[in-house]
């Protein structure tokens, strides 16, 4: 949790310091989110698994990168809005538990809806 609180300081220092904190409004912040994840994404598309595995050994640098950019606005956009990032995710994760039994799902990717 500490190393949360550290991380989420930097960022806005970072941000602080450019005078940008006028342009990350929450809207923004979640467009620049699904902006960096199609980033991501571009580095997935169209190879099978195989490749992936190949092209990912080689690009583990600039696939890194993209996920620490989502990261970043993630962090960020939790501490604009005043959220616990951590604590959002343990409950979250305890929904699932419940929408997904094990007894019911082990090894299936059945939607919650659809058991």
């Amino acid at each position: 949790m500490h190393e949360v609180k550290n991380m989420t300081e930097k960022i806005k220092k970072f941000r602080d310091d450019r005078d940008w904190m006028q342009f990350h409004d929450a809207k923004n912040m979640a467009v620049s989110i699904i902006l960096e994840a199609s980033e991501l994404l571009e580095h997935f598309q169209w190879k099978t698994i195989e490749e992936v595995e190949e092209y990912a050994r080689h690009n583990i640098d600039e696939i890194r990168d993209e996920i620490a950019d989502i990261a970043l606005y993630l962090f960020e956009l939790a501490d604009n809005l005043g959220i616990d990032l951590i604590g959002s995710m343990e409950k979250k994760l305890a929904k699932n538990a419940k929408k997904y039994p094990v007894a019911k799902v082990r090894g299936k990717h059945t939607k919650y809806n659809k058991l």
